[in-house]
Formats: C-alpha cells, structure tokens, sequence
C-alpha cells in the first residue's frame, strides 16, 4: 500500500531533475522531486569556476558523443539554447559570453540554481531532500518508489541522478544500476572530460613543463565505420605534474580510448620547419632565444633541455636535418596517455544508459512504459563548453512534455469511463 501517490516522481536534484520538474509542474502534474543529498544542484554551483557555463550559443547535435549520434536532434531541436537564455532573461539573470559561445553568469552559479528552485515552486512541485530512494518497482498503474518518507505511488518516474564525477558532492550509481536490473543495456561509463595522465618515470622529464598553458591544436583517430576518423581540437593546453589538462585536453579525452596515441602541434598556424630555416639564415641568435617566438620563453627552453638541440645553440651553427627534427617534434608531438585523473577531476560522464532501449522523443524506456532517462546518465555526452547542461534542459523539456501528454491521456480516459 503507498503512503503516497503523485503523478509523477523525478529522482534526482541536479540541472536535469529540477527542470524536467518545474516543467512538469508547470504543465499541472503533482511532481515528487527527491534527491539524495543535502543540499540541491551541486554541480550546478561548482561549474564554470562557479558561475555556470549554463549553455551554448551554437549548441547543435554536431557537438555530442554517443553511441548512436543522431539520439540528442530531437531533443534538442525542440529546446535549444536560445529557449534556455530567454529563461534566464525573464529571471533577470545578467550574463555574458566568454569564449566560443560559452555563456556564464555575471554574478554566480547560484542564481541559476535560484532560477530553476523558484521554477519548482511555480510548478507546486514537492521536493524531498535529503532522501534517498531504497527501491523502485513496476507496480499496478505504475511505479511504487520506496524511500526513507515511505512508498510512493505514480505513473511515471523518472531518472535524472547524474553521472559518475565528483562523487564527493554525491554523485553515485544508482541511474545506472536502476537501468540495469531493469533490462536496460548500458555503454560502459568512463570520465570524460577530464585531463590525461602518463607514466611516472616517463613523465618526469616533462614535470618541470608544469603550469605552462598555450593554445594548441590536439588530435586523436577516432573509431568509425569505415576505418578511423580524425578529431582536431583548437584550445588552450596546460602541462600538469602528472599529465596534461586544460580545455584543449578535456576535449579531446572525451575521444580517447585506453591505448591510443594524441597528437599535439605546440605552434598551431606555423610552418616551424620553413620559419626556423628562414632564420637560420637571417639571425645569429641562439636557438632558445629564435624558438622563444613560438613558444612561451620557459617552454622553449624546458623542451630543448628535454628534447635538443642545446638551447644556446647559434642559429647558423644547426644542422638542418636537427631544425627539421626539433619542428616536427613540436608539430606533431604524439604521445600515448596511461589514463586519466578518473572521476574525481571529471567534469562528465561518457557512456551510460544506451540509447537504444529509450525514445529519442520522449526518453522513456522502450521495456518499461512510464520509465524515463534524462540528463548525463544517458549516454549522450557535449563538449566542453555548456553542451552538456543544454542536454540537460533539452532532455528534460521532451521528458515533461511526455509525462503532460499522458497525464492529459490518462485523465481524459478517467472522465469518459
């Protein structure tokens, strides 16, 4: 017997739960939100440096990974970015576009998360938290939830409970273990977006690189159907202690498989090879001072005492086939990480609930009617750069549009009974 009946229960508070819930809400639904953790949205609040990278201007299908591509466009077509910033207008949020059609708050990731809480209460939606959710049961009618406030009853449910990153502000496997022993396939997880590390032994050389940060262009091959596909990212690289990070590698670990190799040009819209063969001839300087107007000064020299030739080398006095060698080796630097900083420094999650058992129009289960996926547990994974959160909005938007049509469904059905 349920201590509780709504008709519809959201389980998960993050940028996907609040929102499926509050339009949910709004289109007259009692919606039962509930969440785990103390406190709401908190990976909201730490993004962005903490004020949200909350969407993208250019946000199209063409800037996300899964498994089955074309899964996000309907979704997406129907919620786009711009319905999202006309929102945050109406709430009088001040914004502003920092890089590629990234847009963050003015002020701070809390007024987004202000936003979307007084979008609940607009919507008279019933928020538990904290909360957790012990069970959730096929049962007559619907879904039985059973909580730490007792059993709830609805005809929908859905599961908005994130990914794996940051597991210290709560982040578990609930959505994932859920959607399993429910029948549901899942693409293997693995942290996405997220710096590359490398062999300690072999790194070490590199170390003294840390803190360095330029802009670059960085590779990898890509798996396709037919063969391999190159993916190319032009952003800014950080060396780290342990690795690479910063958002040209963020990008591109989201590609990147145990085992292959990345490639990284340190001077990107250059031809070292030509320019440094051209000042050979010209200048007498030595060789750290020349390389030092294509790559930071500290660059220069900590890759000519790890690579060669001497960094006090006089221009007139390289060989060639050296000048050639050195250009190469910073234009098509190939190296192969050992891994990743894991879940703890992810920003998302690759992989999740496959796509294929769940409507793109609706994001409900195709085993299990009135069971809905949205938000990062799905396997649909953007780009650095406010992607993911507008997946989070899309998803959310097509998933409270479905429960309205069947609460409206089945009310009719009520009243001509």
């Amino acid at each position: 017997m349920a201590d509780h009946r709504f008709d519809a229960v959201v389980i998960g508070a993050g940028a996907a739960g609040l929102f499926c819930a509050a339009q949910a809400g709004q289109r007259g639904l009692r919606v039962l939100l509930v969440d785990h953790a103390a406190k709401v949205a908190e990976k909201i609040r730490i993004s962005g440096g903490g004020r949200c990278n909350f969407t993208n201007r250019d946000a199209s299908p063409a800037q996300f990974l899964s498994e089955n591509p074309h899964f996000c466009r309907s979704a997406l077509a129907r919620y786009g970015a711009a319905d999202f910033i006309a929102l945050v207008q109406r709430h009088g949020i001040a914004f502003h576009e920092k890089h590629k059609g990234q847009l963050f708050c003015d002020h701070s990731a809390e007024d987004i998360i202000a936003m979307l809480l007084r979008e609940c209460e607009a919507g008279g939606v019933t928020r538990w938290q904290p909360c957790r959710v012990h069970e959730v049961q096929p049962a007559e009618g619907g879904w039985a939830v059973g909580t730490e406030r007792g059993v709830v009853a609805a005809p929908s449910v859905v599961v908005a409970t994130g990914g794996l990153p940051v597991p210290k502000i709560g982040a578990t496997d609930f959505g994932l273990r859920l959607a399993s022993r429910l029948g549901h396939r899942l693409v293997e997880p693995r942290p996405a977006l997220v710096p590359l590390t490398f062999d300690a032994a072999d790194w070490a050389r590199f170390v003294p690189m840390a803190g360095i940060a330029l802009p670059v262009a960085i590779s990898t091959d890509v798996p396709a159907r037919r063969g391999h596909t190159r993916t190319t990212f032009h952003e800014d690289l950080l060396f780290t202690h342990r690795g690479l990070s910063g958002p040209a590698v963020l990008q591109i670990s989201s590609f990147w498989r145990a085992g292959q190799a990345i490639e990284v040009d340190l001077a990107p819209g250059h031809d070292l090879a030509a320019e440094l063969a051209q000042a050979k001839a010209r200048s007498r300087r030595q060789l750290g001072n020349e390389l030092a107007a294509w790559l930071p000064a500290r660059l220069a020299d900590a890759w000519l005492a790890v690579q060669g030739p001497a960094p006090d080398t006089p221009m007139p006095q390289l060989p060639d086939a050296a000048l050639r060698a050195l250009s190469s080796g910073l234009q098509a630097w190939r190296l192969v990480p050992t891994g990743t900083e894991g879940w703890r420094k992810a920003e998302v999650m690759a992989g999740g609930v496959d796509t294929r058992d769940l409507s793109s129009q609706t994001l409900e289960s195709r085993l299990h009617a009135g069971l809905h996926f949205i938000g990062e547990v799905v396997d649909v994974t953007g780009w650095l750069g406010g992607y993911n959160f507008q997946w989070a909005w899309a998803s959310a938007h097509a998933c409270a549009e479905a429960l309205a049509e069947r609460h409206a469904a089945g009310t009719a059905a009520m009243a001509s009974a």
